[in-house]
């Protein structure tokens, strides 16, 4: 078997010190620096010929500086004779640019699956593309999961009841109906409308949720006024209680005032991005991917299934987790 190395972008440090810690190997060596000019320099200070390496970088704030970085270390590693090259993209940035909604508009996801090929990656894994037909823009493998299997485990152990499973809108459905049913509960959505970018309006809750507990779920919470709304519309529907679960912290300017002070009791998220101390809050409650993540990392170096880690639906059953 090929050597194998874990390589990080200065996107999130931490979280590629994570991983090799749990895989018991050193973080590869990578010097990143930028010139007075602002362009990005990289050079990898391991031999790493012929061997399978991972970049772990999600393309978060600020997210052409660490796309154009990520670029570059692929481009570096390249031109050092590795094996394969392997992206760990926790959070994939433009994945909301998947279509073209009106004339003359780019399709910039599939835009950004064709510079990370051209470059030279051979594999993307990433985790709840906000269009799972963003898989479809690749010509090399893909390994897409998502984190609804985690959140229903951590639901199950607060033993809560009379559990509605609330989809943040229609186009959420199709992922919280997997929810749902691994809970063994209804669906509710929210119904929203989009009146231009960055503005979204919780309009109306479709299915029953007075004297229930909600739990809403979305791939990312952004601005946070969507799913702000979406809580306290559900409160105001009757709901007992609501808890948010959202994988992608992206968090931008306002959200976490937004958060603070809506209905929901909990939020919920992964540490796909970095979150800083600044923007962590009380009723939050961040699970790790990092696990996960290195095992995936460690079956594919070992051409062992994924299917194992991906449906974890196997393990989950109304709150008691079953025996392996």
């Amino acid at each position: 078997m090929a050597k194998f190395k874990v390589f990080s972008g200065t996107a999130y440090p931490e979280f590629a010190r994570k991983i090799c810690s749990f895989l018991k190997i050193p973080l590869g060596g990578m010097i990143i620096k930028r010139f007075p000019d602002s362009e990005i320099y990289v050079k990898c200070t391991d031999v790493v010929r012929g061997e399978d390496v991972y970049i772990i970088q999600p393309i978060s704030r600020p997210v052409n500086e660490n796309l154009v970085e990520l670029l570059v270390m692929i481009d570096a590693l390249k031109r050092s004779s590795v094996g394969t090259i392997n992206l760990v993209i926790p959070y994939f940035a433009y994945a909301r640019q998947d279509r073209r909604s009106s004339a003359r508009e780019p399709i910039t996801a599939k835009l950004i699956a064709n510079l990370l090929t051209t470059a030279g990656a051979n594999r993307v894994i990433t985790v709840d593309l906000h269009s799972p037909q963003i898989v479809g823009f690749f010509d090399i493998n893909v390994d897409h999961f998502e984190a609804y299997p985690l959140f229903a485990e951590y639901i199950c152990k607060k033993k809560l009841s009379n559990i509605v499973a609330v989809a943040s809108d229609s186009g959420f459905v199709k992922k919280t109906r997997k929810f749902a049913k691994l809970m063994d509960c209804p669906l509710a959505i929210i119904d929203k409308r989009r009146p231009y970018h960055g503005r979204a309006e919780a309009v109306n809750v479709i299915g029953d949720v007075a004297g229930k507990t909600c739990i809403l779920l979305d791939d990312m919470i952004d601005t946070a006024g969507t799913i702000s709304a979406g809580s306290d519309a559900l409160v105001a529907k009757g709901a007992k209680e609501v808890y948010i679960c959202a994988t992608h912290a992206v968090l931008s300017e306002g959200a976490v005032q937004k958060l603070e002070n809506c209905k929901a009791k909990e939020v919920i998220l992964t540490d796909t991005v970095p979150i800083s101390s600044d923007k962590i809050i009380s009723k939050m409650k961040i699970m790790s991917l990092v696990q996960i993540m290195a095992q995936v990392i460690e079956r594919i170096h070992d051409q062992r299934s994924l299917g194992e880690l991906f449906s974890w639906e196997e393990k989950v059953d109304v709150g008691v987790k079953r025996e392996e």
